[in-house]
């Protein structure tokens, strides 16, 4: 084992993952003072990452068999099922051949990740919604985090300044409003959805998305201001295999890592350690991270490392509006030539908001969609897509383990995701098809296919594609649409107000381990409705606000 040049010194912070967590994580940390190290497992990236994708006429919606295939072929036969696959991000995405992991038999996870600077920044929506107070009290009602909204709210307020917010104020307590840099729009079809549904169901309330426009900077917003402290130093193509303890002390001392090209392994040092590395990968490291101190691995004391993993129940729709013809562009933020714009509908949780609405499941579900903002001929109907994003229960049987039997292409094991559908699961799928169908439907929406995991509700979908073509994606839907799907997993290092029921405490720190925290989606204790990239750029912004706080007071964390 070797250091790496410039890397011998010893820091204050150490940050692991450089995506919406670490990228907020060096920016807190060093305008506050502290000398931090970025560890990024992927390479870095160039302009060429960001080239615009060829020029092409709009077409009908299809199926797009031939770019998933091309994919796969290359190696991610996994990030191919994605619902949304567009080819020109695919290299921000893992070589899954590369990067294994293993689920049980008959429970199929769909795991999509990024391993690039910038990590699955360079690849999400954009869309960035705060969680409620019903969000944090568990949609269940046996399960609640141990900060509430009023604790967020300011931190909310800080992350929407620095990324610059469109939306509007809507007034619903179930998504509370942000602070805007500019309105969301609504397209004409969607003006249309709204009307319709609203009018006959008003608990319905259909609003523009809330969402960032797209950073011309590429480097994300957050290493950008910690650069320009001078206090931060970044290393990409670093793989980190272990979190490494004093063995005097049992407190966190630094990393090992492996260079991605070379394989060769190095060791770093650091007062404090933050984990970003994403919900699935932090809680893989930690386990690999144990030690005489802390044998069932790193800050795993109550055994629960790894316990209560969530993602949320997908759904998917496409279909056209027969009235409606062409495609309309949002001009209300800046454009990007390599993105396309964000932007569409959203409608929150309905169900289930402190009055009982549902026998079959006692959690709730939203969606998320865009119509009449995909580029079709003008004179071809214009086309939708809309998904249901279900609060899963967080349950201690759902897990992410170690397949020591498995490794990657570095030697180090690869996680083992058991997620198991309950019947609650079920009955809240089946709810989100029957109601997206049942709200299309009344808007006068043609409906090409409707479904979920549990397979489709269409005999016919894509009528226009080739035989093959549909024969493939009615094979393949119900694994698209896995668990897994929503890319909003979370859990799995879970926050908690007792050591013997968590493994962090309110600010993130871990009870083992007082120098060690974890911002990213793996402290939520439960999933809620929203994505949860705007409530992890928080939760990091007020940890390290006190890991600094106590950094600068010498109280030895």
């Amino acid at each position: 084992m070797s250091s790496s040049t410039g890397l011998e010194r010893r820091f204050d912070a150490l940050v692991v993952g450089s995506g919406a967590s670490g990228s907020i994580a060096v920016k807190e940390l060093t305008e506050r003072g502290l000398e931090v190290l970025l560890l990024e497992a992927g390479r870095d990236i160039t302009e060429a990452d960001f080239t615009p994708p060829p020029e092409a006429s709009p077409r009908p919606m299809g199926v797009g068999l031939g770019p998933r295939i091309k994919a796969g072929l290359r190696g991610q036969h996994v990030q191919a099922r994605r619902a949304f696959f567009r080819e020109a991000v695919n290299g921000f995405l893992v070589n899954d051949r590369e990067n294994p992991y293993t689920t049980p038999p008959g429970r199929p996870f769909l795991w999509i990740r990024g391993r690039v600077l910038g990590g699955r920044l360079h690849t999400y929506g954009r869309m960035l919604l705060r969680m409620s107070e019903y969000d944090f009290a568990g949609g269940d009602g046996r399960e609640r985090w141990p900060i509430g909204y009023a604790d967020l709210e300011p931190w909310y307020d800080r992350i929407e300044e620095v990324v610059g917010l469109y939306g509007n104020a809507d007034g619903l307590k179930q998504l509370p409003d942000g602070r805007y840099v500019g309105p969301g729009k609504l397209t004409q079809v969607e003006q249309h959805f709204k009307r319709k549904v609203e009018e006959r169901w008003p608990e319905r309330k259909v609003v523009s998305w809330r969402y960032a426009a797209p950073n011309p900077h590429r480097v994300p917003l957050g290493i950008l201001a910690a650069r320009k402290t001078g206090r931060l130093t970044t290393r990409t193509d670093a793989i980190v295999k272990q979190i490494t303890v004093d063995p005097r002390t049992g407190k966190a001392s630094g990393a090992v890592f492996v260079d991605r090209l070379t394989r060769q392994e190095h060791r770093v040092s650091a007062d404090v350690v933050v984990l970003c590395a994403s919900a699935i990968e932090s809680v893989r490291l930690l386990l690999n991270s144990a030690s005489a101190k802390h044998p069932n691995g790193l800050a795993n004391s109550s055994g629960l490392l790894g316990r209560y993993f969530m993602d949320q129940t997908p759904s998917l729709a496409f279909g056209s509006s027969r009235e409606h013809r062409g495609w309309e562009p949002d001009d209300t933020a800046p454009r990007d030539a390599f993105y396309p714009p964000a932007g569409g509908i959203y409608i929150p949780r309905f169900h289930n908001l402190g009055e009982r609405t549902s026998d079959a499941f006692t959690t709730g579900f939203a969606f998320q969609g865009a119509m009449g903002r995909m580029p079709v001929p003008d004179d071809h109907p214009a086309a939708y897509g809309l998904m249901g994003f279900g609060e899963m229960p967080p349950r201690r049987e759902n897990a992410v383990t170690l397949d020591r039997r498995r490794t990657d292409k570095w030697g180090i094991p690869a996680p083992r995701i058991d997620v198991a559908l309950t019947d609650h699961e079920r009955a809240l799928l089946r709810e989100q098809v029957r109601t997206s169908r049942e709200m299309l439907e009344h808007a006068g929406f043609q409906v090409n296919f409707v479904g979920s995991t549990l397979g489709l509700d269409s005999r016919k979908v894509f009528p226009d594609a080739d035989p093959l073509s549909r024969f493939v994606f009615r094979r393949g839907f119900a694994k698209s649409l896995a668990i897994g799907a929503a890319i909003h997993e979370c859990g799995g290092a879970r926050m908690g107000s007792d050591p013997a029921t968590s493994v962090l405490n309110e600010l993130n720190q871990a009870w083992d381990v007082p120098n060690l925290f974890v911002t990213d989606a793996s402290c939520y204790v439960t999933n809620g409705i929203v994505g949860p990239t705007l409530t992890i750029m928080a939760l990091t912004a007020r940890a390290c606000e006190h890991i600094a706080r106590e950094h600068a007071q010498g109280a030895g964390l």
